[in-house]
């Protein structure tokens, strides 16, 4: 159920092993959000795929999936399709054309696997049968009754509900009593407090590279949430950019985030030289060689006191503070600009290797739906294969 990433590759996986596989989506066609994935080219994956990449409450689960299929398997059927591809920034792969090749590809595999494709299909209701025959559930849907002995739920998060995202997945869950991580939006712009998009928000369009922390704790509570390195994007109603859609996934309504304006320098320095002339101006000459201008110009109006101090010690607290500007964002842009969903169908219900339910036999969750979120650039879209190939080949 679900004709995305997770759910085609599920199925033909599943049909190359010589099973029936029919493929349910409620959309009109398959593979919508990947479509849309990088600007229209689909960062399918990420060289650097690691475990400590992904945000879930058992940072163990994801393990044994994307050991078993790491991105060089996916490689090497992009490959095979004849699709060119490049290496963006940092491991991330884009396809030189567009997403569709990657969507034809997928619906090429299935079609060599027979697997059967239904759009336009909606399921009311799933049932878990109890009389000793073939089949183990039967699906109520605008299409008729529908038997099967395995049930795979692909249907994704509440990220872009409109590409026709719903809950449905973590209601299957909850029915069979199946724990759910309450669901939140993921990689998603921030929104700034009401006083702070009064200093900040008409710079609109500046972007500038930075370190991102917040003091959240990542979800097994056993590793500090990760840092990030990339660009922040001040938006009208708060903060974007790749730094921030990374540590987003960390953040908590309770905590700071604080952002190293200039990672690596020290930008006051010139200002400690013998002779150096020790002013406003001279300072924000030093700030304009690392931020953009505007944006310069307005951290150091805010951070400068009303008779500033030019003293070593008093510098040095100016240099402390750039590399520590803090923020308290008042929440996020929600799920309609949420890449991905965070939370979801709790790992410790799922067996790592196949990703089968442990209490309901022959019922599968995989992808954005399951407890695993990754970083941006191409790893939720690894954690799609990788997750379905542990279903697909163990149905």
């Amino acid at each position: 159920m679900g004709a995305g990433a997770a759910g085609m590759m599920a199925a033909f996986e599943a049909g190359r092993r010589g099973r029936r596989v029919l493929l349910l989506d409620n959309g009109d066609r398959p593979g919508r959000k990947i479509l849309i994935s990088g600007g229209g080219r689909c960062n399918f994956t990420n060289l650097h795929t690691r475990p400590e990449s992904f945000l879930s409450g058992n940072p163990h689960f994801a393990r044994s999936a994307l050991a078993r299929y790491a991105p060089a398997e996916f490689i090497a059927m992009v490959e095979r399709h004849g699709i060119a591809y490049h290496e963006k920034t940092l491991g991330q792969l884009f396809c030189d054309g567009s997403a569709r090749q990657i969507v034809t590809m997928l619906e090429r595999e299935c079609g060599a696997a027979s697997v059967e494709i239904c759009c336009g299909v909606r399921v009311s209701e799933v049932r878990r049968l109890s009389a000793p025959n073939d089949a183990r559930f039967e699906l109520v849907s605008t299409s008729g009754d529908i038997a099967c002995d395995s049930l795979v739920i692909a249907s994704g998060g509440l990220s872009i509900p409109k590409l026709g995202a719903t809950g449905f997945g973590y209601d299957i869950a909850r029915q069979f009593g199946i724990a759910v991580i309450e669901p939140r939006p993921g990689l998603v712009p921030l929104v700034m407090s009401p006083a702070d998009c009064e200093r900040w928000c008409d710079l609109s369009g500046v972007s500038a590279e930075v370190v991102a922390r917040t003091a959240a704790e990542s979800r097994d509570r056993r590793r500090a949430a990760p840092e990030f390195r990339e660009k922040l994007l001040i938006t009208h109603r708060g903060l974007s950019g790749p730094a921030v859609l990374q540590i987003s996934s960390y953040w908590r309504s309770e905590h700071d985030i604080s952002f190293d304006l200039a990672p690596g320098q020290e930008v006051f320095a010139p200002l400690l030289a013998r002779n150096a002339r020790r002013d406003t101006a001279t300072a924000l000459a030093a700030l304009r060689d690392v931020l953009p201008s505007r944006m310069a110009e307005r951290w150091l109006s805010l951070a400068l006191p009303e008779r500033a101090d030019w003293t070593n010690a008093g510098i040095a607290r100016l240099e402390q503070s750039l590399h520590a500007w803090t923020v308290r964002p008042q929440g996020t842009e929600g799920f309609a600009k949420a890449e991905v969903t965070a939370g979801g169908v709790d790992t410790r219900e799922l067996d790592a290797r196949t990703i089968e339910s442990l209490r309901v036999p022959g019922l599968y969750f995989i992808g954005e739906v399951v407890d695993v979120t990754g970083w941006l650039g191409g790893y939720n879209f690894q954690w799609a294969w990788a997750s379905a190939a542990a279903a697909g080949r163990s149905l």
